[in-house]
């Protein structure tokens, strides 16, 4: 199926060219999609041609944040609308943003699969799991970046600014990723997702994740 319908491409104009430079600053010309290996290769799974237009874009630090800022853009997109709905959530309702402490291609590569992750979630290929929702928590059995860290999880988490924005096409809501340890995951699950948020907060560990700190849980 391909979407024609004027007020789609306007909904999706809006959010690209004018809601984005307006939350974030500058997310440049380039956006880098979803490849059909990430489904087929990484998750071993058949996708729909429609999902290869989400991707990620990456912002400089400017006035907005002093990080290097990634957020994802398509997740909101309404595919499945024959119109219209300001009072639903838009597409999967949300979208995921990310920040590091320097330019990071690992953080596209990073976001790129939790991308996938959530859309194959939100069309049922896991029937046994939900959609990722706040403090939520993912474990990636590996460094976060090509080079040793010990960071081996994501957590979702609210984001330090702007939570939500409406679209012509619903509500989106959006979803923080942060970098966190073996040992910060285990004090979630015994304390909450929350508890430990702040514990970051406090240590100057969210929202901008630095991948060569150490775990702030003693």
């Amino acid at each position: 199926m391909t979407k024609t319908d004027d007020w789609f491409e306007d909904v999706w104009e809006h959010r690209e060219e004018r809601l984005y430079p307006k939350l974030f600053g500058s997310v440049g010309d380039a956006i880098y999609p979803l490849s059909p290996a990430i489904f087929t290769d990484t998750f071993r799974q058949e996708f729909d041609p429609r999902w290869l237009h989400c991707g990620v874009f990456e912002s400089p630090p400017n006035s907005k944040h002093a990080s290097w800022l990634y957020v994802t853009s398509g997740l909101s997109n309404a595919w499945e609308d024959d119109e219209p709905d300001p009072t639903s959530p838009s597409g999967l309702g949300c979208e995921f943003v990310f920040e590091t402490s320097g330019q990071a291609r690992w953080a596209i590569v990073r976001m790129l699969h939790v991308m996938a992750f959530q859309i194959l979630l939100a069309h049922g290929r896991y029937p046994d799991r939900d959609v990722l929702e706040l403090y939520d928590r993912i474990p990636l059995r590996d460094s976060l970046t090509p080079e040793p860290s010990e960071l081996t999880w994501l957590m979702v988490a609210p984001p330090a600014g702007t939570d939500r924005f409406q679209l012509d096409s619903g509500e989106v809501e959006l979803l923080a990723l942060v970098g966190i340890t073996e040992g910060e995951a285990q004090h979630a699950r015994e304390h909450s997702g929350g508890i430990l948020l702040q514990r970051l907060q406090e240590a100057d560990a969210f929202p901008v994740t630095n991948p060569q700190r150490g775990c702030i849980i003693l």
